[in-house]
């Protein structure tokens, strides 16, 4: 019992300790911990929560106290910040697709046009409700970025490596191959919880920025264990096979049918815990009315903005870091190297300039980005295509498209009202094998991909389809595994 007494009164409180229980970002916490760590190091950590909790309840008792006064100043100016007013009229912005688009995701982008720091928007044909800004949804605001904007999967991303025949790998080689190319699945990818046993190294663990911004120094143990890993919900990684159907294509390729690996997945625990602590933060800072309280942003020219812009770069090149990795264990399974590979990203925040020259950040959460003579992929569900896609740089959609099919059901909606033998039956006659995944990803939970694709006609061209054969993603190996 001694020995645990020692052992806390060591340990030393941090600013994740302090938000673990509620206390404001900023100048609170800086100040509790300057406190804390000068006046009250005998105390445990326990101890010191509990002291700065009590100034956090009633800061009005402690504003003449000797050594917590201090924060009971930080806390009462936090408190007084006057609320910032939304403009009382949305500004005008393109909605691709709306009458496929639900209410909630409409009303929260109307939302989002009427923010102090907005210049431009628009909604692609694939979105649906979430927090903050919709999924879907484009935002270009002034020297400003919104955590929540970006999204909590910063950096997700689609990525495809291709195989032709030459390396004696014809298209035949998947339906003949089927048992051999499962294996290869589940011998080479990880989703959700599970790791990999030993984590191969990349140079992205050496970036500085794991020493030098605390909360990414907390989780770079983690980023590492997780390394070459997907996560869970709508990732994935299948083989399948393209068609390459534009002449014209990047690949210098034939027309024809190829073998394909085709994975989806993000910045993993590294850059769900970046969005949530910088949320917090702007949130602090940037006091909204409730309706708008997860749109708050972080002004590019204060230290905090500066730490997450760095901070979210280093999550979407550690979630390419991923999937090049997915697709490097893969290419040696198969003992072939890829002949052409595309990756694309959304759920990240860009700098870039309009037609006058003016820069703004522009946000895209679940868009993909499609800057005239952009590549991209747009999938489908596991039982439908997806679409290799070179955009237009249309100015009414900020460049932009969407980043999927989009979802017509809610993942809760999804498990009480599909049954597994229908989803089975759906995924066979769609000749689809499925390894993991559960009723939420079902095919039938999504928009109909050629829909969304008619809608965005004017923002990208389609060079290639691809066309899903064996799908993994998290959950139980054996649930909708077809014969």
């Amino acid at each position: 019992m001694k020995k645990k007494k020692t052992k806390e009164a060591i340990k030393k409180l941090t600013a994740k300790d302090l938000h673990s229980i509620g206390f404001p970002t900023g100048k609170p916490t800086g100040t509790a911990l300057n406190i804390v760590h000068t006046y009250f190091t005998e105390l445990g950590k326990n101890h010191q929560l509990e002291l700065v909790q009590d100034v956090l309840t009633a800061p009005d008792q402690y504003k003449l106290h000797a050594t917590l006064g201090p924060l009971a100043h930080a806390i009462l100016n936090h408190q007084q910040t006057a609320p910032i007013d939304l403009k009382p009229d949305k500004q005008p912005y393109t909605i691709y697709g709306a009458e496929g688009i639900e209410e909630g995701a409409l009303k929260q982008m109307e939302i989002a046009m009427r923010l102090p720091v907005t210049r431009g928007g628009a909604l692609m044909p694939d979105a649906h409700q979430g927090y903050g800004l919709p999924i879907g949804g484009v935002l270009a605001v002034e020297n400003a970025v919104i955590p929540y904007g970006v999204g909590v999967d910063i950096g997700c991303r689609m990525s495809m490596s291709m195989s032709m025949s030459i390396y004696n790998i014809p298209t035949s080689y998947l339906d003949s191959n089927r048992v051999t190319l499962k294996q290869m699945l589940l011998d080479n990818t990880r989703f959700g919880y599970a790791s990999f046993k030993k984590p191969m190294d990349h140079p992205i663990m050496e970036r500085p920025e794991f020493h030098e911004i605390p909360i990414v120094h907390e989780l770079k143990d983690r980023a590492y264990s997780q390394l070459g890993t997907s996560g869970g919900g709508n990732h994935f990684v299948e083989f399948g096979i393209v068609e390459i159907q534009d002449e014209q294509n990047d690949f210098n390729l034939p027309l024809g049918s190829y073998l394909a690996v085709l994975s989806h997945s993000g910045s993993r625990g590294l850059g769900a815990n970046i969005a949530g602590y910088y949320t917090k933060v702007a949130m602090d800072s940037c006091r909204l009315p409730q309706e708008a309280k997860h749109l708050a942003w972080l002004d590019l020219n204060t230290e905090a903005g500066q730490e997450y812009w760095l901070a979210m770069n280093l999550a979407g090149d550690y979630a390419s870091a991923c999937h090049h990795q997915i697709h490097g264990r893969l290419a040696a399974a198969l003992g072939e190297n890829p002949i052409a590979t595309i990756e694309n990203h959304h759920n990240f925040a860009w700098k870039e300039k309009d037609y006058s020259g003016k820069e703004f950040i522009v946000h895209r959460k679940g868009a993909t980005p499609a800057g005239k003579g952009v590549l991209g992929i747009i999938p489908g569900s596991m039982a439908t295509p997806g679409f290799i896609v070179r955009g237009k740089g249309e100015a009414a959609s900020i460049n932009s498209a969407s980043h999927g099919a989009g979802r017509v059901m809610s993942r809760t909606q999804a498990k009480k009202t599909l049954h597994k033998p229908q989803v089975q039956q759906f995924i066979q006659q769609a000749g689809i094998e499925v390894i993991g995944s559960d009723l939420d990803e079902a095919p039938m939970v999504y928009k109909d991909i050629h829909q969304v694709m008619a809608a965005q006609q004017d923002l990208v061209d389609v060079v290639g389809t691809f066309h899903p054969r064996i799908v993994r993603m998290n959950g139980d190996e054996k649930y909708m595994e077809v014969d």
